[in-house]
């Protein structure tokens, strides 16, 4: 399985901690790169450096919200193809249908128990990571 790049946009710092938690529980090898809102995700995408391969983002965060970000990423030439993956709690369909609209690659709902929750970042993360990414 190929060591993936991911870009987690997410203002929780448990949730944060949960995830870098399941990835080395699972003794997966992947990089996981930490913004606390969408300005600081786009000031890291703006270097165009080292893009992630994969991003998760959260919908409900200060300054810029997840959907704001989404409109944002999808007007770039380049960080249009970094494949967007929704990791939220809210179950709205009005958001499920604009995040879809905008162009995600998935909308998973983060369940309330922690082996619910390992266990669903295991199949994400695993489809991803033999998924065949555009090099960009």
């Amino acid at each position: 399985m190929k060591a993936l790049n991911i870009l987690l946009i997410e203002d929780d710092m448990i949730e944060v901690m949960k995830l870098n938690r399941t990835i080395s529980s699972l003794k997966l090898n992947h990089k996981i790169i930490e913004a606390d809102n969408g300005e600081e995700a786009l000031v890291i995408l703006e270097k165009k450096d080292e893009l992630p391969d994969i991003i998760l983002l959260d919908l409900n965060m200060p300054k810029i919200n997840g959907i704001e970000f989404l409109s944002i990423l999808k007007k770039d030439s380049v960080l249009k193809y970094i494949p967007t993956i929704i990791l939220t709690t809210s179950n709205n369909q009005k958001d499920l249908l604009e995040c879809y609209k905008i162009g995600i690659a998935g909308y998973v709902l983060k369940p309330l128990k922690y082996e619910d929750y390992v266990s669903k970042i295991e199949k994400l993360l695993a489809y991803w990571s033999i998924n065949e990414l555009k090099q960009i």
